[in-house]
């Protein structure tokens, strides 16, 4: 198939350092054209993706810098390029309402965030039209009356992540600062625990910034150390000798890419029953997941109780880029040979 993928223009595909869709992005692609499809990806000139690529910004927008101008001009110069293509896979907001312009081209949106009161009257209307892909089962169960087409896991590939034997004596937070993220919480259950932390976190806007100083910083000593935002080669190597990915969200989150990451490297996962974390986590395999604080620093002491092997083992399994690519091309030859977008049987709910 010829599949044309609409990333976002605020990151570059994959990412310098932070960005989950993003990376996402960047193995549906490679894995895509891995698999003998023709994939043109529409994003920004800086990506190092290595399919064929369309764009009209020379250079990433910026993560809460660009517009929706922006965007819009985005997604206009993609459907242009990619408008011969089999079937095109949308991850942008505007991308799929522009769609409507290309009546006769098979488009697919996937919804990367929560389907909450911003989102849930615009996929509402997309999902008459455009199959909407749901990232967990969580996450679809949320989607209130929007009809989901499939729910597939993220995945990756095990060769992109070294295989860890933790050692470093440190637990990891990895994410960005944000309240929901909570690596405030992640410093309390570290110091209560007697475990050294290291938080890296994207800290570019204001709001994040405002959130550091107020609720991260006063929490910060010689055994709880901001190491900054890190690039991917620095990231995998935390991964790789941390003790544990502590990870305590305090929302819904509908993935949590950084916790398959974790597991790929060999490293346990220690989070919260939030969002899609208990579809990720098997309690007591690959990590531990808990209700509350107390729970987590109970669990941050029997870290060495997990097989690391074991969290590896688990991502090859559930979440390998096999798999995701498998479920995605099930989904767009539907797609292009015209068939109702209801819910695929073997991505349901349930389904192994």
């Amino acid at each position: 198939m010829r599949i044309g993928i609409v990333a976002p223009p605020w990151l570059p595909v994959p990412p310098p350092a932070y960005g989950g869709t993003e990376n996402v992005l960047d193995a549906l692609a490679r894995g895509l054209k891995s698999a003998g499809h023709d994939v043109l990806l529409c994003t920004t000139g800086d990506s190092t993706c290595p399919v064929d690529k369309t764009w009209v910004f020379e250079r990433s927008v910026g993560v809460g810098v660009g517009s929706s101008v922006d965007e819009i001009r985005h997604v206009v110069h993609g459907y242009a390029a990619l408008r011969d293509c089999d079937v095109v896979h949308d991850h942008t907001l505007v991308g799929p309402l522009h769609s409507a312009a290309f009546p006769h081209l098979p488009v697919v949106t996937t919804n990367h965030g929560p389907f909450n009161a911003d989102l849930i009257d615009l996929y509402r209307v997309l999902s008459l039209r455009v199959p909407v892909i749901a990232i967990s089962h969580h996450q679809a169960s949320t989607a209130r009356d929007v009809p989901i087409a499939a729910v597939i896991h993220h995945g990756v590939s095990l060769d992109d992540f070294p295989v860890g034997k933790g050692g470093g004596g440190y637990a990891l937070f990895l994410g960005r600062m944000h309240r929901g993220k909570a690596p405030h919480v992640a410093a309390r259950i570290a110091r209560a625990a007697g475990f050294p932390l290291k938080i890296a976190a994207k800290m570019h806007e204001p709001a994040e910034r405002a959130y550091f100083e107020a609720m991260v910083r006063p929490l910060l000593g010689e055994d709880v150390t901001y190491v900054g935002e890190v690039d991917r080669e620095d990231k995998l190597e935390l991964l790789a000798g941390a003790e544990c990915l502590l990870n305590p969200i305090a929302w819904p989150e509908p993935f949590g890419m950084v916790m398959i990451e974790a597991m790929a490297c060999g490293t346990p996962v220690l989070t919260s029953q939030f969002g899609a974390a208990p579809e990720i986590v098997e309690d007591g395999v690959v990590g531990f997941v808990r209700t509350d604080e107390a729970g987590l620093v109970a669990a941050l002491g029997r870290v060495d109780e997990i097989d690391r092997a074991s969290c590896r083992a688990r991502v090859g399994q559930r979440f390998s880029v096999e798999a995701m690519v498998e479920k995605h091309v099930a989904v767009y030859e539907r797609a292009a040979e015209g068939v109702p977008h209801g819910p695929l049987e073997l991505l349901v709910p349930g389904a192994a």
